[in-house]
């Protein structure tokens, strides 16, 4: 299996640039068909003083979000062309501008979507808690600084034995086998008769090695810490540059009402994050 559909989330020129860098060499060593994916700002109607819609203000609105996606999209065919790929672009409308409301019905048709992570202190940017909740296919998420990478030499993995993690695992295996070296993350793993702590882990990375992939599991008691952190340290010490996540074990209301692993990666990876539910 590999990932012959990539759909790739484009919206503002800084987002734009950041994730064309991961998907275009990505899709290029991949040899895989990228689907640009921009969504153009409806304009909200705008009453004037004397009660009437402001058409005006419509035309110059409308006028502005064209002229700025003709732009992305030029770009993003110059690029394209450029590296010799199959490819397509999709603009879509929507009142938000935000190309994951709308446009879950073309990445559903995806082996993989790229976007970024948005930046924490802007409200702009791609939304990529609904896109991984929603879309049901793999995203792969470029983080807002730093450098851009396409090829992942390390990668950790975070094991919890959930259905999302098993998920996240095997739709991340065709990165996983390219990767020189792989490390299971288990933190706090449950004694029972069936696995103990020393063991947790073994079956994963047994299924993982059938493939080829070069594996490694490391366990740690969190003695207090969050998981979130444990990560975070971990991603540090081991050198990874790819995060493999099973996101929203809980339920999507709990994290967002109480916070939770999946929402705290989302807003300060330091690193390419893929994550699947």
């Amino acid at each position: 299996m590999s990932f012959k559909t990539i759909a790739a989330i484009l919206q503002g020129e800084q987002e734009f640039q950041r994730v064309l860098d991961c998907a275009i060499p990505l899709a290029s060593r991949l040899e895989a068909h990228l689907v640009g994916i921009h969504a153009e700002v409806l304009p909200v109607p705008y009453t004037a003083a004397a009660g009437f819609p402001d058409t005006d203000f419509i035309q110059v609105s409308t006028e502005l979000n064209k002229e700025a996606t003709l732009k992305l999209r030029g770009t993003f065919h110059e690029r394209v062309e450029d590296a010799g790929l199959s490819f397509e672009w999709r603009t879509l409308e929507s009142f938000s501008g935000d190309g994951t409301l709308a446009g879950l019905p073309n990445v559903r048709a995806a082996d993989l979507i790229v976007a970024a992570q948005r930046d924490v202190e802007s409200d702009d940017g791609t939304d990529v808690e609904s896109l991984v909740y929603d879309a049901g296919r793999p995203v792969l998420m470029v983080p807002h600084s730093g450098p851009i990478l396409s090829s992942f030499r390390r990668v950790l993995l975070a094991w919890n034995g959930s259905r999302e993690a098993a998920r996240a695992t095997f739709d991340a295996l065709p990165l996983l086998i390219e990767a020189d070296q792989t490390d299971i993350l288990i933190i706090d793993p449950p004694e029972s008769s069936d696995d103990t702590p020393d063991a947790a882990g073994s079956r994963i990375a047994a299924s993982l090695g059938r493939h080829g992939v070069s594996v490694g599991v490391s366990v740690r008691n969190s003695q207090g810490q969050s998981v979130e952190t444990l990560i975070q340290d971990r991603l540090a010490a081991s050198g990874a540059d790819l995060l493999v996540l099973g996101a929203y074990s809980h339920s999507w209301l709990r994290e967002l009402l109480f916070g939770g692993v999946t929402r705290s990666i989302l807003r300060s990876a330091p690193v390419t994050v893929f994550l699947s539910r």
